[in-house]
């Protein structure tokens, strides 16, 4: 209850940020607006990611209303789970003060504290993947309820692999089969592949993913191949960061905590035979880090799983310094969690928010919305629009499926739409063509005042963008 309180407190502090939380929280909005089994992005399927986020945002919209704090729920359901997980499983093995104390490290790691409530599909999958893991752990040593936790194991890869594809299985698999077959326990993993347990991931996990392959053709071969072969194994993707990467941000982002981790790396290099637990996750940490070190493109968000068995390690070093120092960087982690999200609230970077409560405040039934060479996500949103609306931009540009951006992203998305939902992303040459017709609302850059404009009256402007009102006119 604690951890809940503690990071739903700031959640919803600030504006959605750009560009994943946008472009999530408004896929989930639109959702409620449509079916509820297909992901849309103005209103094209969109299939980066599975829908187990989506589906808990659109019960907490329906809840408490389209705000940001509503979008970051299935976060910040990820991160309680999380944090129960390693309650749990570091006080059944050291105690109700040694597992609290993992916990309070977890809480205040600014790392989690912001995953936590910032809305997309990293920390509702890292936390999946830490219950599996430590259901597997749980299995292999508790013999008599041994079938429980292996199918509690598997509902949990079943909900990871909805909550963010096959990573949610994959994950689980690269930290406990190689742990037990270097050690020559290979029928205790052929135990963890229980026929019920295969069984429960096979129905909860996949019966989604056979809908989408029956209603778009070329699903699998999108969502498998390009969503997670081509994007693991490619160069082209955002963010490409050298291999070392997550070896400098992992401590960074754990701060002050990651100042024990000398204490940490002697308690370990003691412990290779008296705690062998111990080491296991360590050897967790390594394929997390390891892992998402392959790929040239990582984002912060990808090694969230490291967490549990890095404040569960963290906990060992710490119980055995002095109180005084632990306390004054648990003030200092405090200071640094609640002040990172009072800081982007306060400049709110690139947000909409303004934008689309104009529009939204404006607008009239009927009226459309043309967005010229740009699509802030979160300005659907804010405006609460009910129809997609028309992007301009050079659609016909080769580069755009090399380069990871808003316009490969509605352009993939188009090539499982229907011509009429297509058709809304409008060629840039061909812009004069949407200045007429039904009364109009342009969204173009700070800088931007496109020709067919001439006659419009710009009713709101700020650093990100202008807002112009075209009224109805007749076309030729």
């Amino acid at each position: 209850m604690a951890l809940a309180l503690w990071v739903l407190a700031t959640a919803g502090w600030r504006p959605l940020m750009l560009p994943d939380e946008g472009r999530y929280a408004e896929v989930a909005r639109e959702m409620l607006l449509g079916d509820g089994w297909v992901p849309t992005l103005n209103g094209l399927p969109f299939f980066h990611k599975p829908p187990l986020m989506y589906w808990i945002d659109m019960a907490a919209l329906s809840a408490f209303g389209v705000h940001p704090f509503a979008a970051r729920i299935a976060p910040l359901l990820g991160a309680w789970l999380m944090g129960a997980a390693l309650w749990f499983a570091v006080r059944r093995r050291s105690g109700a003060r040694r597992a609290g104390l993992a916990l309070v490290l977890l809480a205040t790691t600014p790392f989690f504290f912001i995953g936590a409530q910032f809305a997309n599909h990293d920390m509702l999958v890292a936390g999946l993947i830490s219950a599996a893991v430590l259901a597997f752990v749980r299995a292999l040593e508790d013999r008599p309820a041994a079938l429980r936790w292996i199918v509690a194991g598997w509902t949990a890869c079943a909900l990871a692999l909805l909550a963010k594809g096959l990573i949610g299985f994959v994950l689980p698999a690269l930290v406990i089969a190689p742990w037990l077959l270097v050690q020559g326990r290979w029928r205790e993993l052929l135990r963890l592949l229980h026929p019920l347990g295969l069984l429960v991931f096979a129905v909860v996990g996949l019966p989604w993913f056979v809908l989408m392959q029956m209603r778009f053709a070329g699903f699998f071969d999108y969502f498998i191949l390009d969503q997670h072969v081509r994007r693991f194994a490619a160069a082209g993707f955002n963010n490409v960061q050298p291999f070392w990467f997550y070896l400098a941000v992992l401590p960074a982002l754990a701060l002050p905590w990651s100042l024990w981790l000398p204490a940490l790396w002697r308690h370990l290099r003691a412990a290779r035979e008296r705690d062998p637990h111990a080491v296991f996750l360590g050897w967790w940490v390594v394929v997390v880090v390891g892992f998402f070190s392959l790929p040239s493109s990582k984002l912060i968000g990808y090694v969230l799983p490291a967490l549990v068995p890095w404040c569960a390690l963290l906990a060992l070093a710490i119980g055995e310094s002095s109180g005084r120092r632990w306390r004054a960087a648990l003030s200092v982690a405090v200071l640094a969690c609640v002040g990172t999200v009072a800081v982007l609230a306060w400049q709110a970077p690139n947000s909409h928010r303004a934008a689309g409560r104009t529009l939204a405040s404006l607008m009239a039934a009927g009226d459309r919305v043309v967005m010229v060479d740009l699509y802030p996500y979160d300005l659907p949103f804010e405006a609460r629009l009910r129809e997609p609306v028309w992007v301009a931009s050079d659609w016909a540009d080769p580069d755009i499926p090399r380069r990871d951006n808003w316009r490969k992203e509605l352009l993939d998305a188009a090539r499982f739409a229907p011509d009429r939902d297509r058709a809304r992303l409008w060629p840039l040459a061909n812009l004069a063509a949407l200045a007429c017709g039904p009364g109009a609302w342009w969204l173009v850059t700070a800088a931007a005042a496109p020709a067919p404009l001439a006659g419009a009256q710009s009713l709101f402007e700020d650093r990100h963008a202008r807002l112009w009102r075209m009224p109805a006119r007749p076309c030729a």
